[in-house]
């Protein structure tokens, strides 16, 4: 083995892998970040084997300015969190916002950013976005930049090709880490780790896929996944990160069904049309279990759940079996 392939191996092996939780936003009585709930929460995510995926769509950062997202990044830091554990999203539609981002991610030295595409204009050339990217990477400059894609059709419309992947792969093989696919397609995933995992090009330093759902963890792992970023770790991290843990360790015959059943189950509660959001829901049930009606609060556009919508998850929670560990509250 060569001492560059060497060093690609190493750096593979040192990559975020596992469970990532989009890491919800408490938003004080005047919409402001509320700094400290959001450093207990991360503590407490670490604490269950989670890692930290601050600033996705369930962390409202859309609806967050660049300065609120540094000043909570250089909180978590400053709190001693270890930035290795954390994928923080830097994805704006302004370049020079997700430069200066991403630019103060790498600083900290976080393991990776999560990166949207530039997602305003819709019907975008494969040509301009990948423009976009490679204008970040250059402008950022840094060797240590590792960029996982960010996948969400549903939400942002513009999604990430496989041709997409190809150029910016041979442009940048190792600023261009991996991806999160949160397009609900599990065909869609499979796709892009047969084209692009680690298992598929072994020569290579490797492409790490997340599933955006814990639904599709154990499929992703057995093909050669890196694990899920799922708005749901926010409060049944440790079951997550337990499915993760086996499935990484057992032969593809032993049955773990139940085990993503249960999830499954755990999931459809909270992601139900019976609530307006799951941000709102998942933020309900931090209220719940923690005792602490401050977590219910969401940013505008987004709706807070109604005083029956709140008794109805309590109820179908209590009816699956779950519970949330209360130390969340600190």
């Amino acid at each position: 083995m060569s001492d560059n392939a060497a060093i690609d191996g190493l750096a593979a092996s040192q990559r975020i892998r596992g469970v990532l939780a989009p890491v919800v936003t408490p938003f004080r009585a005047d919409l402001a970040p509320g700094r400290e709930r959001f450093i207990g929460h991360c503590q407490w995510l670490l604490s269950q084997n989670c890692g930290l995926a601050p600033f996705g769509t369930t962390s409202e950062a859309n609806s967050m300015s660049t300065d609120e997202r540094i000043s909570l990044l250089d909180a978590l830091v400053a709190a001693g969190i270890d930035p290795s554990r954390m994928m923080p999203g830097t994805g704006c539609c302004s370049i020079s916002e997700t430069v200066e981002l991403t630019a103060h991610a790498v600083k900290h030295g976080c393991a990776g950013v999560l990166m949207l595409p530039p997602f305003y204009y819709k019907d975008v050339s494969e040509d301009g976005l990948c423009r976009y990217f490679s204008e970040v990477v250059q402008r950022v400059g840094d060797a240590r930049l590792r960029i996982y894609l960010y996948h969400i059709p549903p939400v942002a419309i513009v999604g990430i090709t496989l041709k997409l992947v190809e150029r910016l792969l041979k442009a940048y093989p190792k600023a261009i880490a991996g991806m999160k696919d949160s397009s609900g397609d599990w065909n869609n995933t499979k796709t892009f780790l047969h084209a692009f995992a680690v298992s598929a090009r072994p020569a290579r330093p490797g492409f790490d896929v997340f599933v955006g759902s814990e639904s599709f963890l154990l499929a992703n792992i057995r093909n050669g996944g890196a694990g899920t970023i799922s708005a749901t770790a926010n409060v049944n991290p440790a079951a997550i990160h337990e499915l993760y843990t086996v499935a990484s360790a057992v032969s593809a015959d032993v049955d773990l069904e139940p085990q993503q059943t249960q999830l499954n189950v755990v999931r459809d509660v909270f992601s139900s049309r019976k609530f307006p959001s799951m941000i709102a829901a998942l933020k309900q049930a931090i209220a719940i279990y923690a005792n602490d009606p401050e977590w219910t609060r969401v940013r505008p556009p987004l709706v807070e759940l109604t005083t029956e919508q709140a008794k109805l998850l309590a109820v179908e929670l209590k009816a699956v079996g779950f519970a949330l560990n209360e130390t969340t509250k600190d």
